[in-house]
């Protein structure tokens, strides 16, 4: 081919129309994802326009290239008009001002085109990367992974752009092979590499129509590697370029060149490129001999015999035991379920076959991930509870400490009501409650498939695992199942019962209700067990929860005794505390009916009588002290009808000689006290009226009949 303008000018027509359709793939790629919020698009798109750098310098390159072929054809015709032989003024080297640009360019312009798409393939890659990495943090806020609800079209766009890349680049690469063109294959494999990546998507986009959602996400992730990739290769051939000499007329090989991609825009060197390794290894031209050119030429029955042998293979399905599958024809559910059998199938992709490990015993945390328990399950306090906390209901508190505690919250409002307002404040009403508690637990539920239940498992809720979880939806679904149910029954629960449950009773409740709950929503579960592995108080109330405890058995003891002692002492005055408890009760009603009608109502003073025969009646020590009061009232009584009767008895003696009874009185009072005096005095006493006879002597210690006979002589008077 001859190397002149023209042929730089049908490259760089070339280059420009390259150019072009790498911008417009790009641009419909990037504006289809942003209007219909399609991820895999918006990614695909990041490739596709770092390539228009490759191809916007090749154009560059290639009209430099025409310019320098027109200055060298002008520079040529003048030296052939004036005869000169190259050592004139105009002599090649010397006013080439295109020659010199070019080489600049292919110095300085290509290497930086190249650092510069690297460079944009790896800020995008790594920008990918980043943004997939934060959609699995929780406390980042970013873009979920969207998809386009059109899959069809997105097939269909895909499908189209890339076979029109991979033909465009076959026809570059084709050109490539010149020389002149050799600077091609650069804008070729970008183009092939735009074919890939759309391939890639189309692949993502084909496996949605099976509800393989994952696969897309996972072409897309790998459309960041694949940039990532690319971009070490560039750099790669940019440190090489460096190095590698050079002979004199060679257009330098820019290094945006990627060798990879030019295998996929040329696939016929690479079977050259196997005939010589062949031929290589076995020493002589082995592909020229008849049994290779015939295994060359049977190769397409081979692939298709092979294909159809794994066809055939694929309406066989052998299920293991212990296993269940079902037959999926268009994703839905065909048939019954298969348990440890052989049977038969409609080919794939007509028929697809699910099959399941039901054996298997499968376990979920309902509260997150639990901890670990050793042989011995210490309550630390300096435990921090990372899973939620359960609420059950708390233990009744004796009535006696909510009674006690209530009196001093109120005692407490009041005074500092008075002391604000100066004013009394009445209780509002009790101001213990203690309806809920919380307990931290670990609750881990074990299930399988039941049998024959896959369908039911299937069809429940589907198998998609979104992102930050390690569950899929299903498992998702019965982990609130159970967590509502366990919920629910712990909450009906004191916190005795379940922090000392009495057996296996609690977990084999738990298990009856959560099993109940599966078969109502038809999930094809059956509940193997609910396990509590780890139970204890929430880590403040650990230490509060044996000084709890250890204070309501003193309360109780307390109690006991100040039970005892009230019951000794009511047994102790009626003989009986229960009885005594009744008299207490008679009691107040009567002092209530006193009240209503009165004293000396027939229906109280009934009463009251009914109640003291109960008293009187009674063994206890109230009857002695009732009988002791009884007869002291008599002794008093007795007493004052004696004195009442002598008093009596004295009046007709008073009535006869008043005087003389006055004195006899007085004599007598001081004969009764003056024996009981050492000294005796009498003063102010007139003699006229007195005689006395003073005879000093000791009062005698014994017997005095003379006292008793003047006595009973005075009388007898």
């Amino acid at each position: 081919m001859r190397t002149d303008h023209l042929a730089y000018q049908q490259a760089t027509r070339v280059a420009g129309f390259g150019l072009l359709l790498q911008l417009g793939i790009g641009l419909v790629m990037l504006v289809y994802g942003f209007l219909f919020a399609d991820s895999a698009f918006q990614i695909a798109s990041m490739p596709v326009l770092a390539g228009v750098v490759v191809w916007m310098s090749l154009v560059i390159v290639f009209h430099q290239h025409r310019l320098e072929r027109l200055e060298a054809l002008e520079r040529d015709e003048l030296a052939a008009e004036r005869g000169e032989d190259g050592t004139g003024i105009f002599s090649e080297g010397d006013t080439d001002v295109a020659a010199r640009r070019l080489r600049l360019m292919h110095t300085w312009l290509m290497p930086a085109a190249s650092l510069l798409v690297a460079t944009l393939l790896v800020w995008l890659g790594w920008g990918t990367l980043s943004w997939f990495g934060k959609l699995d943090d929780p406390d980042v806020q970013v873009t979920p992974f969207g998809v386009g609800a059109n899959l069809g079209w997105q097939l269909a766009i895909t499908l189209g752009l890339a076979l029109v890349a991979f033909i465009f680049s076959r026809f570059v690469a084709g050109m490539a092979a010149r020389t002149a063109w050799a600077n091609l294959r650069g804008g070729a494999g970008h183009m092939v590499g735009n074919a890939l990546v759309l391939l890639a998507v189309a692949i993502g986009i084909a496996f949605r129509f099976f509800e393989k959602p994952g696969v897309l996400e996972g072409v897309a992730w790998g459309l960041a590697i694949y940039m990532l990739l690319l971009a070490a290769e560039i750099v790669l051939n940019f440190v090489l370029n460096l190095y590698r000499p050079r002979r004199p007329g060679e257009v330098p090989r820019p290094a945006f060149d990627s060798r990879i991609l030019s295998l996929f825009a040329a696939p016929d060197s690479i079977v050259r490129s196997i005939n010589e390794a062949v031929n290589y290894q076995f020493g002589f031209d082995i592909t020229s001999s008849w049994g290779y050119q015939l295994l060359l030429r049977s190769a397409v029955w081979l692939l298709v015999f092979a294909f159809g042998s794994l066809v055939a293979l694929s309406a066989i399905v052998v299920v293991e035991p212990g296993h269940q599958a079902v037959r999926l024809r268009g994703g839905a559910v065909v048939g019954e379920v298969h348990e440890g059998s052989l049977f038969m199938k409609w080919p794939w992709p007509i028929e697809t076959v699910v099959s399941m490990d039901a054996a298997r015993v499968r376990e979920i945390s309902l509260n997150g991930t639990p901890r670990e328990v050793g042989a011995v399950f210490l309550w630390d306090p300096n435990e921090e509870a990372e899973n939620p906390l359960f609420l059950v209901a708390a233990d009744p508190l004796p009535t006696e400490i909510a009674r006690t505690v209530d009196r001093l919250i109120t005692d407490v409002e009041v005074v500092e009501e008075d002391a604000d307002t100066a004013t009394p404040v009445t209780g509002s009403g009790p101001q213990v409650s203690n309806q809920f508690s919380l307990v931290d637990a670990d609750v881990i539920l074990r299930y399988r498939v039941r049998t024959g239940g896959l369908i039911d498992f299937l069809s429940f809720c589907n198998g998609v695992k979104p992102r930050r979880s390690t569950l899929d939806m299903r498992e998702q679904a019965l982990q609130e199942l159970a967590l509502r149910v366990v919920t629910q029954t712990l909450s009906t629960l004191s916190l005795e019962d379940v922090l000392s449950p009495r057996g296996s009773t609690l977990p084999s409740t738990l298990r009856g209700r959560v099993q109940d709950v599966f078969d109502a929503a038809g999930t094809g579960v059956e509940v193997v067990s609910i396990a509590i592995p780890a139970l204890r108080p929430p880590n403040e109330a650990v230490t509060m929860f044996e000084e709890l405890s250890i204070d309501t058995q003193n309360t109780q003891k307390t109690l006991e005794e100040a039970r005892r002692m009230a019951d000794s002492s009511l047994a102790a005055l009626v003989g009986d505390a229960t009885l005594a408890r009744d008299i207490v009760d008679r009691i107040r009603s009567l002092f209530a009916l006193e009240a209503e009608k009165g004293r000396d109502d027939p229906e109280v003073v009934a009463e009251r009588v009914a109640i003291q025969n109960l008293l009187r009646d009674s063994p206890g020590m109230i009857s002695s002290f009732v009988a002791s009061a009884r007869s002291l009232r008599w002794q008093i009584h007795m007493e004052a009808r004696r004195n009442a009767a002598e008093v009596l008895g004295q009046v007709a003696s008073y009535d006869a000689a008043p005087e003389v009874y006055r004195q006899r009185r007085i004599m007598d009072v001081f004969k009764q006290s003056l024996p009981r005096l050492r000294a005796k005095y009498v003063l102010g006493v007139d003699p006229r009226r007195t005689d006395l006879d003073f005879e000093m002597q000791e009062p005698s210690q014994g017997l005095d009949l003379r006292d008793y006979l003047d006595d009973g002589a005075d009388s007898g008077s």
